[in-house]
């Protein structure tokens, strides 16, 4: 039979067989001693055992995609979500979001959650920005629905893996988006404002007919894997109009004179806040230890 890894935990897989329901599977030995870790998303054939709902894993099928971090296979597109407030936004983490999906070739959604909470009118702002450097930014509000029209006609017939960090919303966005699985959520701890961690594992729910969303733990710190500080630029479209003005070749557009991205900056055509970060990771990049 064939089937799709919804959840794995422990060495354990949930293999969805439509028709059929979820069987409990272990990967065969042959995996492992070939290092074939299943992922969750992997459409794999499996061999049903006497025991009722239980089953092996016997063959991984070819994959279309594969993210390291979260490790899921299949995946057509990343939903990344932030909390307009409570916590507020830590917009280096989000830059590292985006550039390991650009790393991976991802196409990124940017969802800013928490609308009920924007007083300040802070999601616009937030939105603007990161859609004039190429993203699609959107505004939602789990708490009164504000937003989730146009967010379920994003994810219609796509399988989109959410991430972000603790505390945005992440599980009560999932949970108004379908009926079949309820997450926990946790509350925002009041001393450090930061969420607790809710989700402990990597799930695959069903939202409808092909549509798929893979809720994956929070993360609080990213690294930047198997980067180069001369190729940070690129993750940084918003750059590429102004690069033809600098007087170097190569320009990190850091320190060096007649750079067409920092007058750019000066004009208001290139984001600070996008700028700043760009200056931090390419520092974090330049002193990183080589072994």
């Amino acid at each position: 039979m064939q089937g799709k890894i919804i959840k794995g935990v422990a060495g354990s897989y949930e293999v969805y067989v439509e028709g059929q329901g979820v069987y409990e599977c272990r990967a065969r030995g042959v995996l492992r001693r070939d290092n074939q870790k299943p992922l969750v998303g992997d459409d794999v054939e499996i061999e049903e055992l006497e025991e009722r709902g239980k089953g092996v894993i016997g063959r991984i099928l070819d994959r279309k995609s594969v993210l390291i971090r979260p490790a899921v296979a299949n995946v057509d597109q990343a939903l990344v979500i932030f909390a307009i407030a409570k916590p507020q936004p830590s917009f280096n983490l989000l830059d590292r979001f985006l550039i390991m999906m650009g790393q991976q070739k991802l196409s990124c959604i940017i969802c800013f959650n928490k609308l009920d909470l924007d007083d300040a009118g802070k999601g616009e702002e937030y939105k603007r920005i990161y859609e004039a450097c190429g993203y699609r930014s959107l505004t939602v509000c789990a708490k009164d629905g504000r937003g989730l029209k146009e967010l379920r006609h994003i994810l219609r017939k796509r399988t989109t893996t959410v991430a972000g960090p603790s505390g945005v919303g992440k599980s009560s966005l999932i949970n108004c988006l379908q009926s079949n699985v309820v997450m926990e959520t946790g509350d925002i701890s009041r001393k450090i404002q930061r969420g607790r961690h809710t989700t402990r594992h990597t799930e695959l729910i069903a939202m409808g007919e092909d549509t798929y969303i893979l809720d994956t733990p929070g993360f609080s710190s990213l690294g930047l894997f198997n980067l180069e500080k001369e190729e940070l630029a690129r993750f940084y479209p918003e750059f590429d109009p102004f690069e033809i003005n600098c007087r170097f070749g190569g320009c990190s557009h850091t320190a060096e004179p007649d750079c067409g991205v920092k007058k750019a900056l000066t004009e208001g055509r290139v984001s600070r806040i996008r700028y700043e970060n760009y200056l931090l990771l390419y520092e974090e990049l330049k002193n990183r230890k080589k072994y």
